[in-house]
């Protein structure tokens, strides 16, 4: 990668800003003054400093977002607040973050927003079986009907024919975090993210969805400190549990 690009990306720097820097000779790679900006360098091989100062590499950076209902999972938006508009000026300069996957505009909950794209790739695919785990509020109950239904691969419409999901009822403790105020709810886990589809596997039984929220991803959990529009880096457990759930 060359020098510049590489000291932009570990500091929010703009590229023009970079140089500027690295032409006062006060960048080092591993000890030695470095004034060439398109110099090429190994990121994971190399201890650069800045003005004495240690830098740390990162090839990726991973963050969870709680999203909150009325913003869109897309990178920019003409006519919506997009997910990415939540971060802080200097996170959204570090890296070239987009979200893994989409949340529908009223739905909530845990999205991931990273700059690996092999990673979101493997887990938006169905063929690598992240599950996805959300909680529906409804507007009645479920039925062992409608389990037998999600589990057998229903026929949602005449354009969506969904794979093998799991319907269950909500514990005790997850029912009272979940729907406090009382009422119809449920929880489904899914390995897809076609457009509304859980909206409208729900329809296909009958049932409406008054408000949904993702839950879980990948075998990562939302942090139930996070208040929606809050968000947070993975931890390096976090981050192996997700790469762990889409392994070969």
């Amino acid at each position: 990668m060359r020098l510049d690009k590489l000291l932009a990306e570990l500091t929010g720097m703009t590229r023009s800003q970079a140089r500027d820097v690295i032409v006062k000779g006060i960048v080092c790679v591993n000890g030695e003054v470095k004034k060439v900006t398109a110099e090429q360098v190994k990121e994971e091989d190399v201890v650069l400093t800045l003005d004495g100062k240690e830098l740390t590499f990162q090839r990726y950076v991973y963050y969870m977002l709680n999203k909150p209902a009325g913003t869109v999972s897309a990178t920019q938006d003409k006519e919506s607040k997009t997910v990415l508009s939540l971060l802080s000026a200097e996170d959204r300069k570090r890296r070239n973050l987009f979200p893994v996957g989409r949340l529908d505009k009223d739905t909530e909950g845990l999205l991931f927003l990273t700059d690996d794209g092999i990673l979101s790739h493997k887990l938006i695919s169905p063929k690598k079986h992240a599950d996805k785990l959300y909680f529906a509020k409804l507007s009645r109950e479920i039925t062992k009907e409608d389990i037998a239904a999600f589990a057998s691969g229903m026929k949602v419409d005449e354009e969506l024919t969904a794979m093998p999901a799991v319907l269950r009822t909500l514990t005790e403790e997850e029912y009272a975090a979940f729907l406090p105020e009382g009422g119809a709810a449920a929880a489904v886990t899914l390995q897809e993210g076609k457009f509304h589809q859980v909206k409208r596997m729900f329809a296909a039984t009958g049932n409406e969805v008054l408000y949904l929220k993702r839950m879980a991803m990948g075998g990562v959990v939302l942090d139930e400190a996070l208040l929606p529009g809050e968000y947070r880096e993975l931890t390096n457990e976090e981050v192996l549990v997700l790469q762990k759930s889409v392994a070969e």
